[in-house]
């Protein structure tokens, strides 16, 4: 029961599905099993959770719409313009099996750029928080329609988990033909289910196999890298069985999978991140409010800045140094170095009128903000 109770006890839950699982031989959408699964984020929505869906099905749609045989390989060009036909056959099915339940949802299309590059990164996370507080239900695919051979993930698992440790969620679950890892391919007698993975050794990578599906891309392979990301991230990663109607429930009802046990929460990983893993392109300047402010846990707003200088733009990591030059805190800021220097010292109420839009209220927030002494604390 202890991978039911990650789905119990997280707050936050990014589900992923495969397109063999919403999409039929015939290649339509499952309807009934789409209901099933609605029915089931139905009830973590009335536990309060928030839940984002990783889908894939829109190359599998579009090719049946424009009658091209599933398991022909398509030119990029043609297969953005099939991902295209099929992205709103695909979005459609959600949002009438979700308004069923009197649920939001709102389709996002993500590129890897849109995970790896910090401006973009933040505009991604923003949108998403965003939908979140206004209690929608993100619905996010990759981009097809305008991702190169070179810059698109391939597989909606590596996504899945790149959305997870961006929107700092406690738990992905990617819901597949399998239900989770094995000693051996799953078909073999011999194969023991493994129901626990702490760690991702040559071991488990050498139990990874690719699979050979007419839809979809990612094999068990991928898997093993989304756990990666997400256990980096602070996340627990489920894999499991979604052949079944309501695969969530029959998860929490005891249902096998395999649970990937992240070491440390969201919050703690994003705030290591920050701290460590980023290289800084400036540094802002602060008064003695401000420094007091940020040590009691919240964000730095624009009053509170003496001075910016360096090269950094929206969503770099900056230094924060305060009156006597010390440093304090290193965070990612929601301004340009330009933008900061005109902001600086001016109210909450003020930044429309003197940069002449509506940007955030807080140069960094407190989430995206690691103190010095806590970043010192946690090297020793």
């Amino acid at each position: 029961m202890a991978t039911a109770d990650k789905i119990k006890n997280a707050k936050s839950i990014v589900i992923k599905i495969g397109s063999s699982l919403i999409v039929d031989e015939d290649a339509t959408i499952r309807q009934s099993w789409l209901k099933s699964l609605v029915d089931d984020i139905a009830i973590l929505k009335s536990e309060f959770k928030d839940v984002i869906v990783v889908t894939s099905g829109a190359i599998a749609l579009g090719k049946n719409i424009l009658s091209i045989k599933k398991d022909e390989k398509l030119k990029l060009d043609i297969a953005q313009g099939t991902a295209a036909v099929g992205q709103i056959e695909l979005i459609s099915a959600f949002k009438n099996a979700f308004s069923k339940r009197d649920l939001k949802v709102a389709q996002l299309l993500l590129t890897i750029e849109d995970t790896e590059k910090r401006k973009r990164y933040l505009n991604a996370r923003n949108t998403i928080s965003m939908l979140l507080k206004n209690d929608v239900i993100p619905i996010i695919n990759e981009n097809d329609t305008v991702a190169t051979s070179e810059i698109r993930y391939g597989d909606n698992d590596r996504l899945a988990a790149r959305v997870t440790t961006m929107a700092s969620f406690d738990c992905l679950i990617i819901l597949s033909d399998v239900n989770g890892v094995y000693t051996l391919p799953p078909e073999d007698k011999k194969a023991v289910h493994i129901a626990e993975i702490k760690e991702i050794t040559k071991k488990i990578q050498n139990m990874a196999r690719d699979t050979n599906k007419s839809y979809g891309s990612g094999g068990m392979i991928t898997k093993i890298e989304a756990a990666r990301i997400a256990m980096d991230g602070g996340s627990n990663m489920l894999i499991a069985s979604g052949k079944n109607f309501n695969p969530i429930q029959a998860i929490i009802e005891g249902g096998k999978a395999t649970c990937f046990i992240a070491k440390t929460s969201p919050h703690l990983a994003r705030k290591k991140w920050i701290a460590g893993m980023l290289v800084p392109n400036g540094n802002i300047y602060i008064d003695d409010g401000a420094s007091k402010a940020l040590k009691s846990g919240r964000s730095l707003l624009p009053a509170g800045i003496i001075n910016a200088d360096g090269q950094f733009e929206r969503g770099d990591a900056v230094l924060i140094f305060d009156s006597l030059n010390n440093e304090v805190a290193r965070g990612l800021t929601a301004y340009s170095v330009g933008e900061t220097q005109t902001i600086k010292g001016k109210n909450t109420d003020e930044i429309e009128n003197v940069l002449g839009y509506r940007g955030r209220s807080a140069c960094i927030h407190r989430d995206d903000l690691v103190l010095t002494e806590e970043k010192q604390i946690d090297e020793k």
